[in-house]
């Protein structure tokens, strides 16, 4: 069986995609406090980044955190939500899910301040 909508090419495929991801956004930001949070954060520190960061390498990895860490928050968020989808019944398997879930947003928002915290260090701190 063949998906109906997998038959999009070009320009119109990119257009879709683009709303699609659009659509995914606002639906973070309404519906996730913590993306909400997140993305805030990134406000602030995504310009930083280049006041921070004393090269271009060292702009990117502070910049790609910020960035990873919002990327992992809607991943939590969309298995939050197939999870959700399937059933509110409190199942092993569901828990299972979410908490690795959460545990991949725990790992990228530490390692995030770490690299923020190290490269503030750096620059004012020593």
């Amino acid at each position: 069986m063949t998906n109906p909508h997998k038959g999009r090419t070009g320009l119109d495929r990119l257009a879709r995609a683009l709303g699609y991801s659009v659509e995914g956004l606002r639906a973070a930001y309404v519906g996730e406090s913590a993306f909400r949070q997140e993305f805030w954060t990134a406000v602030v520190l995504l310009p930083a980044a280049f006041w921070v960061g004393r090269s271009w390498t060292e702009t990117v990895l502070l910049a790609g955190s910020v960035m990873l860490m919002m990327i992992v928050e809607l991943l939590n968020s969309s298995i939050e939500a197939v999870v959700d989808r399937v059933s509110f019944e409190i199942h092993p398997l569901a828990k299972r899910a979410k908490d690795i879930a959460s545990a991949a947003v725990f790992l990228s928002v530490g390692s995030c301040a770490v690299l923020w915290i190290s490269a503030l260090w750096l620059r004012w701190g020593a």
